[in-house]
């Protein structure tokens, strides 16, 4: 793998502001290049993913609604108690917040479950695709009645979140192991962003994919009809039409890989042969060898025992978890720890 640094073809331009373009030129920098996974997430991102989520090899969706299906009330429930016992058994009314709302297909289950138990609820969804979040509130629109939504369009890793402030209980969902997309530390460092604008009473829906034998993560990430290849190639278009990049997209190819060490799937963008790739409006040029890659994103797995470490380090403390029947995901219901 080459080691070159991209080599600046004009004078370099003024800081960029724009995120898109503060992580590319970041990225593509490195002497390992990487790109942030949240660049995947444009409207065609978005639009892959959500078939990625319908896959056959791709069982984290249906595993985790699965879950949701068979104990959304337990859910509510717990997250209920929970308030209630943090304000002397006063109880208001429950509401969720989400970060990562995506098209929210599996949060209805328990926004459901919620207007069963006290007859309206309020969500607050937050993703950084306009188009997924407009689906999402078409979708609950049209199938729930009762719930409040109140949508936001922020980006929850760079951009500071406004929660309003609620009388009742909030449940702040995070699930589909989105965390796994981080490494340790900046896992910690989203949950402790939260933790800070939670209160006494207010709970975390942690979703973690779970370590398991090799096959079926290969196969999740790699799929056969190729719709995750082109989900990950996507990232490189989004380069070509938001910042004038010259992306060849058959120069590269959608590598996935088990790193047992770090205890993740890895997904690459390998470039074919060697060449270098122009990006005008960060005035750069990058080199690739043939064989090099962009490393595009990471899916940590965990155990029990990591899940916990994450939540204690974070400010919080497990309550409840729900597992599958092959324990291969977990859902864990976390406690504001007021140590």
């Amino acid at each position: 793998m080459s080691t070159q640094t991209p080599l600046l073809t004009t004078p370099p331009m003024p800081l960029q502001t724009d995120p898109v373009a503060s992580a590319v030129r970041e990225g593509l920098s490195a002497q390992r290049k990487w790109l942030p996974a949240w660049l995947f997430y444009d409207a065609e991102g978005s639009r892959l993913f959500e078939r990625i989520t319908h896959l056959q090899e791709y069982y984290p969706t249906r595993t985790e609604r699965a879950i949701f299906t068979g104990y959304a009330d337990g859910i509510i429930d717990a997250a209920v108690r929970i308030g209630a016992e943090a304000h002397n058994g006063q109880q208001g009314s429950l509401r969720m917040l989400e970060l990562g709302a995506g098209s929210a297909s599996k949060t209805g289950i328990l926004l459901d479950a919620a207007v069963r138990r006290q007859g309206t609820t309020e969500y607050l969804p937050i993703d950084v695709s306009a188009t997924a979040m407009d689906e999402a509130c078409r979708g609950i629109a049209v199938a729930l009645h009762g719930v409040q939504v109140r949508p936001q369009v922020a980006n929850y890793v760079t951009d500071t979140l406004s929660i309003p402030p609620h009388a009742g209980p909030t449940l702040a969902l995070y699930i589909g192991s989105s965390i796994g997309n981080f490494g340790p530390e900046e896992a910690v460092a989203i949950l402790r962003n939260l933790r800070a604008q939670l209160r006494a009473g207010d709970s975390l829906l942690l979703g973690t994919d779970l370590v398991k034998e090799t096959a079926p993560l290969l196969a999740a990430y790699n799929d056969a009809d190729g719709v995750t290849e082109a989900f990950n190639l996507n990232m490189l278009r989004r380069m070509n039409r938001e910042l004038r990049a010259s992306f060849d997209l058959a120069s590269f190819r959608h590598r996935a890989v088990w790193n047992a060490v770090e205890s993740r799937m890895e997904m690459h963008l390998e470039s074919t042969r060697a060449q270098v790739v122009r990006i005008p409006s960060l005035g750069l040029s990058v080199s690739f060898a043939a064989g090099e890659t962009i490393h595009t994103e990471n899916s940590y797995k965990f155990t029990p025992r990591s899940i916990a470490a994450l939540l204690d380090a974070a400010g919080f403390r497990t309550a409840e978890t729900w597992n599958d029947e092959r324990s291969w995901f977990a859902v864990t219901l976390a406690a504001i720890d007021s140590r």
